[in-house]
């Protein structure tokens, strides 16, 4: 399958709260989800030591990397390889994360990289100024998260997601925006994608659901609802 991201779309990101058996069942969930909806893309961010697994596991999802470093083949002990990541399996990377932040030199390198070896770049901002830098170094989504709302349950208000949508895409309206701050349900699914984001994903209020493999399907199902109401075409 291409790597290519299309919007709508959804990012299952399980950071460390889920590994192994319990992972690969909610990833063979998301690509059942992403065959049945092709016209969006659904992606699974893994840990590198899962990459490999998911990979062999799923056919429809972008199988996703949390971090990598900007460096070649060599010495670098303890950095994430990106040849090392593409060989496992993963196609995108999440650069940039109020959990893993880089340096602008760093993130340039990393993006540098991802480039050439053909991997996808979503890179988390933090504030309106931080997401157009960032769209002039010419990522391929942004993540406008404000690191405070980050697993609080608490979503961005709508100007803030009005004003970064607008910001990014008056700089290039080729790079996809993603709105995930505070997104623990359904419905929260639902009104970013209705406020013109070009995808969302959520974290813990799939993994600490009563049932995630149902919390996962319902915010895609919300996802592709909104899109469809908002008339847009792809």
């Amino acid at each position: 399958m291409t790597n290519r991201i299309k919007y709508p779309f959804f990012v299952f990101n399980p950071k460390s709260y889920l590994y192994g058996e319990e992972l690969l069942i909610l990833a063979k969930r998301a690509d059942e989800l992403a065959l049945k909806y092709p016209e969006c893309s659904i992606l699974v961010t893994v840990p590198y030591t899962d990459i490999s697994a998911v990979k062999d596991a799923t056919k429809n999802i972008i199988v996703t990397a949390q971090h990598m470093d900007g460096i070649e083949p060599g010495r670098g002990m303890g950095h994430v390889l990106p040849e090392s990541i593409y060989h496992a399996g993963a196609r995108a990377v999440f650069l940039n994360h109020a959990e893993k932040p880089l340096t602008l030199a760093a993130l340039a390198q990393s993006m540098k990289k991802a480039k050439a070896m053909g991997i996808k770049t979503i890179v988390c901002a933090d504030s309106i100024d931080e997401a157009r830098a960032i769209a002039v170094m010419g990522a391929d989504v942004i993540l406008c998260e404000p690191t405070e709302l980050i697993g609080t349950g608490k979503t961005s208000d709508d100007s803030y997601v009005q004003q970064t949508n607008q910001a990014i895409k008056a700089i290039d309206k080729t790079i996809l925006v993603m709105q995930a701050a505070g997104i623990s349900t359904a419905a929260d699914v639902y009104h970013t994608i209705k406020l013109g984001a070009d995808g969302t994903g959520c974290t813990s209020g799939i993994t600490n659901a009563d049932s995630p493999i149902d919390m996962l399907t319902d915010m895609v199902e919300a996802l592709m609802k909104a899109f469809k109401e908002r008339g847009q075409k792809k």
